[in-house]
């Protein structure tokens, strides 16, 4: 996280080197089920505005409702920082088509641009057609001015269908998991301003979403701001439908909790239960459930830094076992944004934000 507030004079130069590195493998026409190189493209999330920093990421899920300018196995990108790279004033959402083509740094595909500024990582798509967004904003690019924010509702045309705020539910809405059931969901959210984590009981029709319920159900996550990052507190969150089982990625306090009865609780739980605390953590960010079951997240740097293992994504079971680690970029801070999806039609099914290059990496990775 120590490269997240990145100089104007060094983006020409890294944007420059990421048109070089742009790459689309084996494109869907061409790839086979015995090829060795996996079906990957990597693209820059840098729109027409400029807009640079990319946070959060999300697949839109299989059975999206067609129509509308996004569609199933599309990967949307919220960028938190303007084009000049003051954190918190960002304000897209950027496409890549499921089948490409890549982008070069500029010219990557806006889906929706906010009147909210500071596209935070909390971002998501309901199956019944909708994204959901979460935005903590600042005016100067600093903690000074950080606020409030909120969390803005919009259809697969790109329109605001509802903006929700709330200083005790949405205080800093910093990431975001859905339980979806179609006509109903469960959108629960890190709140880094105040390290809490809140459900959403909501209602999905084809015309909109309605908020029916809100309910804090952990509290206590340390929260405190970061000159490198603006500001530390819970990000990553799983949910296991299996289970019931919230897992929540506490950045500060490097640590990763799990919540019980997460979609149905009443009552609050003061961070939950230790579930990974291990010297591979780095101030973990963004969490996701992997296709075999195992957990992901994002080491970004910004707690237990080490030179020698930046940008990790690291790869843990739901007991706490480390399995594996992988570097998305050669500094520190670039490991940020994931996303999975399951993959049985053998598409993209992993996404992953390179921070430092403004880059998205979307990859079919096998199940194991």
């Amino acid at each position: 996280m120590t490269t997240h507030k990145k100089s104007a004079a060094c983006r020409a130069p890294i944007a420059l080197a990421a048109s070089f590195a742009l790459s689309s493998v084996l494109g869907s026409a061409a790839w086979a089920e015995d090829a060795f190189l996996p079906r990957a493209i990597n693209s820059s999330t840098i729109p027409a505005n400029g807009d640079v920093n990319p946070y959060g990421v999300a697949f839109v899920p299989n059975g999206f409702p067609g129509g509308g300018k996004i569609a199933a196995g599309d990967v949307l990108v919220g960028n938190f920082n303007n084009s000049d790279n003051l954190q918190g004033t960002g304000t897209s959402i950027v496409r890549l088509p499921a089948e490409g083509p890549i982008a070069p740094p500029g010219s990557a595909e806006t889906f929706f641009s906010s009147t909210l500024p500071g596209i935070s990582t909390a971002l998501g798509v309901l199956k019944g057609g909708f994204v959901v967004v979460g935005n903590v904003p600042t005016t100067d690019g600093t903690i000074n001015t950080i606020g409030q924010g909120a969390l803005q509702v919009i259809n697969r045309h790109g329109d605001v269908v509802a903006t929700w705020t709330d200083p005790k539910f949405l205080d800093g809405p910093w990431d975001l998991a859905i339980d979806d059931h179609g006509a109903e969901a469960h959108i629960f959210v890190s709140n880094v301003l105040n390290g809490t984590v809140a459900r959403l009981d909501v209602a999905v029709t084809a015309s909109g979403v309605t908020l029916q319920k809100k309910t804090l159900i952990a509290t206590g996550y340390p929260h405190v701001p970061n000159a490198a990052a603006l500001i530390l507190g819970p990000t990553g969150l799983a949910f296991d439908w299996v289970t019931g089982t919230l897992y929540v990625a506490s950045t500060a306090d490097n640590t990763i909790y799990s919540i019980a009865d997460a979609a149905h609780r009443t009552d609050a739980t003061v961070k939950g239960k230790v579930v990974f605390a291990n010297e591979h953590l780095r101030g973990p960010l963004a969490l996701r459930f992997a296709p075999n079951g195992n957990l992901l997240t994002a080491n970004g740097d910004a707690v237990n830094i080490d030179a020698l293992h930046p940008s990790e994504i690291v790869e843990f079971t739901r007991f706490g076992q480390f399995i594996r680690e992988y570097n998305v970029d050669a500094s520190e801070g670039g490991a940020f944004g994931i996303d999975t999806r399951e993959d049985g039609d053998g598409g993209y099914n992993f996404a992953a934000i390179d921070d430092v290059t403004s880059n998205l990496l979307v990859i079919h990775l096998p199940r194991r």
